[in-house]
């Protein structure tokens, strides 16, 4: 028997101590935006800490201004072959709030398995696919290595967050203070998902983010709208032709310079994400849709994975309350948010947006700007040799070919990595569309943990050879 199959079948026959320490990790409450938790927070990363040292790790607490991140190392000194290649795994153990706590159908903190209504045994508690149970499944990969052959087989450095979930305000001091410390040959993200219940996937792309607030100011006052309706300025409706001007007939963003480092899609990426049938009805039939509304011209995998976007996520202004007021409102204000894809630069596009703002103002009238952060988007080289061989290794355990997938939403830890470390990653997770991350009732299927742990076991031999 070769190491890897020992090892796959040692996972199998460890599979019900493995998600005995699941469960010991889903029950700590390390949900990190309360700081009432901070506490269970530092409980989660000592728990972490400790199990990494039973496997032969390095590792430590790493206190921050904020909750700890957990660091820990492996390397020739410890096991592992000379010459080997040295990745980084990034996941993230604190959770997101549990509210509306009625809705849950179990204590979120009291995880258990069950079978669903679709006959699927799943992981039910927070954090089970957000992201304790996706990081568990390396864990346990590493583990089932070291058990069966006495050593990793390749180096490895784990890097877990406990701010993910509320901002990661301290993550970009941390990586730039432990920059020689935690720079390899690149890194595997496991807080993503599949391309369904069966096939794996790889993220090669992912969208990165502009986030801004526009203030449209002009009375000193609320006006009553009779005095005052006709010769003074209306900030809504400033604010609603700025925003009506943000987008073309075809749907085109209008802001001077937006499309800068935008470039088409290859070819050959193109023609795999046409052959993973994707159903565009079935996808805006889902939410009570049936027509495209994006750029003209693109599918809608196309709209939601390689182009920009400029969205209007919420407009405040005027009298919202019960009944109604005739009153011309003093200021109106609108979040904008800018999805980025290619070489775009985040700042570019604000003062782009701020530009198209300050063009369409009119006398006595001022804008203010609240800048709310912002990423770059991410890609990476699909003709990469570690993305070949992890995509070779999901299939194995799959018996499906891995999909290259993009991601419309922005996970700023890929481009950290890329900026700040100079590596490159992977993006590979097990979770599902319906595991309900952030919502009550969350979720992780059974099959998840155990083939997500069987997949990491192959990779890590298959970036070893």
């Amino acid at each position: 028997m070769s190491k890897l199959n020992a090892v796959l079948a040692h996972i199998e026959t460890d599979m019900g101590a493995s998600l005995n320490r699941l469960m010991e990790l889903l029950r700590i409450e390390s949900i990190s935006t309360d700081p009432e938790y901070a506490g269970q927070c530092r409980i989660a990363a000592d728990w972490l800490v400790e199990e990494l040292d039973k496997l032969g790790f390095r590792a430590s607490r790493r206190d921050t201004t904020g909750h700890p991140m957990v660091v820990a190392h492996y390397d020739v000194g410890d096991g592992a072959p000379e010459g080997s290649p040295h990745v980084l795994f990034y996941g993230h153990y604190d959770v997101q709030p549990v509210d509306p706590l009625d809705l849950w159908k179990k204590p979120p903190f009291e995880p258990e398995i069950y079978e669903d209504a679709q006959g699927r045994k799943v992981i039910h508690g927070r954090g089970s696919s957000d992201d304790k149970g996706q990081l568990m499944t390396f864990v346990e990969a590493c583990r089932a290595w070291k058990q069966q052959t006495g050593h990793l087989p390749c180096r490895v450095t784990i890097l877990f967050e406990g701010e993910e979930e509320s901002g990661s305000p301290s993550l970009v001091p941390f990586l730039e203070a432990h920059k020689d410390e935690l720079s390899t040959d690149f890194a595997l993200i496991c807080d993503t998902t599949m391309w369904d219940e069966q096939t794996p996937a790889i993220s090669t792309s992912l969208r990165g983010m502009t986030e801004e607030e526009v203030i449209i100011k002009a009375a000193s006052r609320d006006l009553h709208s009779g005095f005052y309706g006709g010769p003074a300025a209306n900030p809504i409706r400033v604010l609603g032709k700025i925003i009506g001007d943000m987008h073309d007939d075809e749907g085109k963003v209008t802001l001077e310079g937006f499309y800068e480092g935008v470039a088409e899609v290859p070819d050959e990426l193109k023609a795999q994400w046409d052959d993973l049938g994707f159903d565009q009805v079935k996808f805006l039939g889902g939410v009570g849709l049936a027509y495209p509304a994006g750029e003209v011209g693109y599918s809608v995998l196309e709209q939601k994975w390689s182009r920009p976007t400029a969205e209007v996520n919420g407009i405040i202004g005027g009298y919202t309350g019960e009944g109604f007021k005739t009153v011309i409102p003093a200021q109106a204000s609108a979040k904008i948010s800018f999805r980025l894809v290619g070489k775009q630069d985040p700042e570019k596009v604000r003062s782009a947006f701020r530009a198209h703002v300050n063009a369409r103002l009119p006398k006595d009238c001022e804008a203010e700007f609240i800048n709310h952060g912002g990423s770059p988007a991410i890609e990476f080289n699909i003709d990469k040799p570690e993305l070949k061989k992890a995509t070779a290794a999901l299939k194995d355990e799959w018996q499906k070919d891995t999909a290259l997938i993009a991601m419309g939403g922005s996970i700023p830890i890929g481009g950290l990595f890329q900026s700040i470390l100079d590596i490159d990653s992977l993006l590979i997770g097990f979770a599902h569309a319906d595991d309900q991350i952030h919502s009550p009732n969350e979720k992780y299927n059974l099959e998840s943990f155990t083939k997500g742990t069987r997949s990491w076991a192959r990779i890590l031999a298959a970036l070893a050879e």
